[in-house]
């Protein structure tokens, strides 16, 4: 067994969490997970070399997660129909989601599996599909762009090439950005659909704290799906429990304690990882976890002119709205 008695006070809130609702079959396993989440939260680093120093037992553990190999950004939906099938059992008690997903994301399988759902969604396509009105193939969408700084709101139009998808479309040509946006949404066609859309950037972040900004999961080495699959899992949990310890110090007032910044500069994810180490060196408390936020108090801006170009990054000149009526 794991000698539970030498092991911190963060290594023995992971454990009361992951076993408030698992089933395992040997405790031991658990006590593995939290111990490895510890370290990683410790040490910084996905290496598991490095883990040596914080980890209280050598033992390898089972994962569940899912990772590809792939040569492509496109990925077919059959590739990740199961996920999106799990995901309306783990929200079911939300009743206002919306899904944000890329080009490499966008085709008509999973339109079709949106529209049989209660979820709104906000979709980019490539600029070659086809759009047209019901009633023949229509064009391009990238013969359809407007010139840059303005945009056009479409209703109830047809996708691809045999008309297999029927749903609104903003097509915008952002000043200052490289390839134009053509944005697909079960809402009323708006500006407020590119604001919308424009949420999905802040996974690029989770990407960066995975990657290189925290975790340095690709200096594990693994290059093995299966094994990378069950070593993110490691990585989920480390960063759900470093952010709903940063969002406690947030609420507590401390924030300042570990953020220099005269409003918040830095992310929850990292504000409670640096609290975390305090706990470890410093003899800070460890708050109980808590919910996650449902609306940030305190947006999150490195200086006044990121602040600035986050809130005037789109801005057209003029708009267009048309309507098919079908």
């Amino acid at each position: 067994m794991i000698k539970i008695s030498i092991c911190t006070p963060i290594y023995h809130q992971l454990l009361n969490l992951l076993r408030q609702h698992t089933t395992y079959k040997d405790l031991r396993h658990l006590q593995a997970l939290a111990l490895m989440i510890h370290a990683l939260i410790s040490s910084g680093t996905i290496n598991l070399n490095e883990w040596e120093a914080y980890v209280c037992s050598g033992r390898a553990i089972p994962f569940l997660w899912k990772a590809m190999e792939h040569n492509s950004s496109t990925v077919a939906f059959r590739e990740y129909k199961l996920i999106l099938r799990l995901a309306p059992k783990i929200l079911s008690e939300y009743d206002d989601v919306m899904v944000l997903a890329d080009r490499g994301f966008a085709n008509y399988q999973i339109l079709r599996w949106l529209q049989t759902t209660n979820w709104d969604y906000c979709l980019r396509l490539p600029i070659d599909v086809h759009m047209g009105n019901g009633k023949c193939k229509g064009k391009q969408l990238k013969t359809l762009l407007p010139p840059v700084g303005e945009a056009t709101f479409y209703h109830n139009v047809f996708l691809w090439l045999e008309n297999q998808c029927q749903c609104n479309l903003v097509l915008a040509n952002v000043r200052g950005i490289n390839d134009p946006w053509a944005i697909i949404t079960s809402e009323k066609p708006t500006l407020e659909t590119l604001w919308q859309y424009g949420l999905r950037f802040s996974m690029e972040e989770l990407f960066l704290d995975s990657k290189s900004g925290a975790f340095q999961l690709e200096q594990s080495k693994i290059r093995n799906s299966k094994s990378l699959d069950r070593l993110y899992l490691v990585v989920a949990l480390a960063i759900l429990f470093s952010t709903s310890q940063g969002m406690a110090v947030q609420i507590k007032g401390l924030r300042t304690q570990v953020d220099p910044h005269y409003s918040r500069g830095i992310s929850y994810f990292k504000i409670g990882l640096r609290w975390l180490t305090g706990v470890i060196h410093k003899g800070r408390n460890l708050f109980p976890p808590m919910p996650l936020l449902s609306k940030d108090p305190e947006p999150c801006f490195a200086s006044k002119k990121a602040k600035e170009d986050y809130y005037d990054a789109i801005w057209f000149s003029r708009i267009k709205e048309i309507k098919y009526y079908i």
